[in-house]
């Protein structure tokens, strides 16, 4: 079997482990996986030993490799496990796109407002608070063996060591620093949280009619956004209350993509059930649209607020990544081929001068209105580069082309995706095991 090791409460945890759950109740996923609790004993003595690294999720494969990352275990399993793909294929340009663009703007645009929601209510002197509930869940991490009053303890313990809870706003530490670190301040925060807000407002609309991102059946689009929705907001004690009263259609969509306890939620494969003259049950997909994703390569109307989101916050920040990126990788600082900083949640150790401050992986960039400053994220430029790949059939289609031109005019910058290979050109990124490198040109 596949093993997933995971947290139930981490963000990327919960969007693989969504994913491999639909493949295997669909029966595409060969032996299926089995979700293994990640405990401190096992990233040390076994995750970081095999695929040096310690970051959840990793997906250990039958043939005892390794996966870390949460889009490239979907990528993996995709490609071994064809059957019932949840990427669409080259024959649909627009929705192919448009799944990997969400995808893009719930990892590592989301995350920021996220991860925000998951430590602003445990703060001192927040009311109400919510710092119980999160010593408990990473308790049942760090000490999954001990009585309930010690995991609490254990949990308590391990956000003073690694965040400095009681400090966090005059000496952020741990995934405090990495929010200022990626321009979430005090400045900042209330413009990330109403960027967050639009978000909910777009999805509420679009769940209204559809029941997944691209009609009745699920996307990449869809695991991706469930990786915000579902740890960070549904399960958490304080944005879980605020997400089900205001946004209840988001709720159950979170209940129906995470496909547990959705039985009310209409999951996809699940079949509702009238009756005939003679009392037999008749049975139709309990998903809309037919349980299909939409016709001739449709994109919903209804997702475009929500991709408005991205061309207009989160494009003109990957635009300048890539200009900063470039520059950086021409620079003396750095040689064609060496490593790069890592993954979104903090300035990667042995980088930080370069990411802080007005160092050279530094950005300006506006939220809200609000002009600030955050830290270059190579490991978006990775992503970027993944869908230039991915797009790369369509584009050269004429018609492909053409539909992708008409569809992506309607959105501010939208058509600059056009060129996205000449864009990454002198600051492309590529993935060695779990750590990131500039390519050599030419290579």
């Amino acid at each position: 079997m596949y093993r997933l090791y995971s947290w139930e409460h981490s963000y990327f945890s919960g969007k693989a482990r969504a994913y491999l759950r639909l493949k295997e109740r669909m029966g595409a996923l060969g032996p299926g996986f089995e979700d293994v609790l990640a405990t401190p004993e096992l990233i040390s003595g076994r995750l970081v030993p095999r695929s040096g690294s310690g970051a959840v999720p990793q997906l250990e494969r039958p043939d005892g490799t390794w996966v870390q990352d949460s889009s490239e275990i979907i990528d993996v399993c995709e490609a071994a496990h064809p059957g019932f793909s949840v990427i669409p294929d080259a024959s649909r340009p627009k929705q192919r796109l448009a799944s990997y663009l969400i995808e893009l703007l719930a990892d590592e645009w989301i995350v920021v407002p996220a991860f925000w929601q998951r430590w602003y209510f445990s703060e001192d002197g927040r009311e109400p608070n919510h710092r119980a509930f999160n010593e408990q869940q990473w308790g049942a991490v760090m000490a999954p063996d001990a009585p309930g009053p010690a995991r609490r303890q254990a949990g308590a313990g391990f956000f003073e060591a690694a965040f400095g809870i009681s400090h966090s706003r005059r000496d952020p530490a741990g995934v405090y620093a990495g929010l200022v670190h990626l321009g979430c301040d005090e400045r900042t925060e209330h413009a990330w949280q109403a960027s967050q807000h639009r978000v909910l407002e777009a999805l509420e609309v679009h769940f209204g009619t559809h029941d997944y991102v691209l009609g009745g059946r699920p996307s990449l689009g869809d695991f991706g956004l469930l990786g915000p929705l579902y740890a960070h907001l549904y399960r958490d004690a304080m944005p879980g209350f605020f997400l089900r009263t205001h946004f209840p259609l988001v709720a159950e969509w979170v209940e129906r993509t995470n496909g547990e306890g959705a039985l009310n939620a209409r999951q996809y494969g699940q079949k509702l059930y009238g009756l005939d003259a003679a009392g037999d049950l008749v049975p139709r997909p309990a998903t809309s649209d037919g349980a299909e994703w939409l016709e001739e390569d449709a994109v919903p109307e209804t997702l475009g607020p929500l991709l408005d989101v991205f061309f207009q916050e989160m494009w003109p920040v990957l635009r300048e990544s890539i200009a900063r990126l470039r520059a950086f990788v021409a620079s003396a600082d750095h040689t064609p081929g060496d490593e790069l900083p890592g993954k979104t949640f903090t300035a990667t150790p042995g980088f930080v001068e370069l990411q802080t401050g007005d160092g050279p992986l530094t950005q300006a960039f506006e939220i809200g209105g609000i002009a600030s400053r955050r830290m270059v994220v190579p490991y978006q430029i990775w992503m970027l580069g993944r869908i230039a790949e991915a797009m790369a059939p369509c584009l050269a289609e004429a018609s492909s082309r053409d539909a992708l031109e008409g569809w992506l005019a309607d959105f501010e910058g939208g058509t600059e995706l056009l060129g996205l290979d000449d864009l990454l050109e002198g600051a492309r990124v590529e993935k060695r095991d779990a750590r990131l490198h500039s390519v050599r040109a030419g290579a």
